[in-house]
């Protein structure tokens, strides 16, 4: 049979099935192997008489996140607010460089909109090739927008603390019933509590329960980060040199578009920013 882990704790997975959860063991030949199953894994396993599951098999990973440890993941909701907190822009770059990166379709929720809604043309100037749905859980805005988006995909929840990530699942979501600031908790990752990533069956897909990235490092090479950013990415062709970093190069495509406003400025800068820490992690790695 196939199916998918949708959670792995002490030792034993679940592995969802045309509707049905088995609770499996991974064969020794893993540990061997060095592979270690994870949440999110399509995998083939059989069930014996006893009704005791074991994985024989992984099947292929499109993409892996070490932190939290999930893989096959489609979509990721990047969750910030535009008021209270303020509306973090240099800190969303960062989470659209490192999903992307991962081959991961970002969409970008801007949550609070009843408080403030100046920024709302910014936003929507400044991430025009992005997917942006704006959202107010007290108004009920947007939410059915973002249950749509969650049809036949994996999708993790991250982004800015204090946002109202916990009020937007609930909103998603009434079962939830999660206590707003002590989603942690509720979800079972509170401080005296197993910390494990878990998927959750929601409007035809599946939301990952996740502690969120525990690093906002940008672990990738100089030429990784310059393809991570899609638009970048797409344009990158047109460079007139192979593997442009679009910093000092000539005759390159990114910052043409920076120049006439395809590319906002902002986001250029943001990402020389990245550039340089990145360059500069790779040169201490050789120090």
């Amino acid at each position: 049979m196939k199916g998918t882990i949708i959670k792995a704790l002490a030792g034993f997975y679940y592995v969802a099935c045309d509707h049905v959860i088995y609770t499996c063991k991974a064969r020794g030949k893993f540990r061997k192997t060095k592979q270690k199953p994870l949440v999110g894994d399509h995998v083939e396993f059989s069930v014996d008489d006893n009704e005791e599951g074991y994985i024989m098999k992984l099947l292929p990973r499109k993409n892996e996140m070490r932190r939290p440890p999930i893989c096959n993941v489609d979509q990721a909701l990047l969750v910030f607010s535009i008021t209270h907190p303020d509306f973090d822009e240099v800190l969303l770059d960062r989470f659209l460089a490192m999903v992307e990166h991962l081959n991961i379709k970002p969409v970008i929720v801007i949550t609070k909109i009843d408080l403030d809604d100046s920024l709302v043309e910014k936003i929507k100037r400044t991430y025009d090739s992005y997917q942006v749905i704006f959202t107010s859980t007290k108004e009920e805005q947007g939410i059915e927008e973002v249950k749509k988006t969650l049809k036949g995909q994996t999708t993790v929840v991250t982004g800015q603390s204090g946002v109202g990530k916990s009020s937007l699942l609930n909103a998603l979501d009434i079962h939830l019933k999660i206590e707003t600031n002590e989603i942690s908790e509720a979800l079972g990752r509170g401080r005296h509590t197993t910390r494990h990533t878990e998927l959750l069956a929601m409007h035809g897909g599946y939301v990952a329960d996740t502690p969120g990235f525990s690093s906002l490092e940008l672990e990738m090479t100089p030429v990784e980060l310059s393809q991570s950013y899609h638009d970048f990415r797409e344009l990158s062709s047109q460079c007139k040199f192979r593997g442009c970093l679009h910093d000092s190069e000539p005759h390159c495509a990114v910052k043409e578009a920076v120049e006439d406003g395809r590319i906002a400025k902002s986001r250029y800068e943001h990402y020389l920013t990245f550039l340089k820490e990145v360059k500069e992690r790779e040169e201490h790695k050789y120090d």
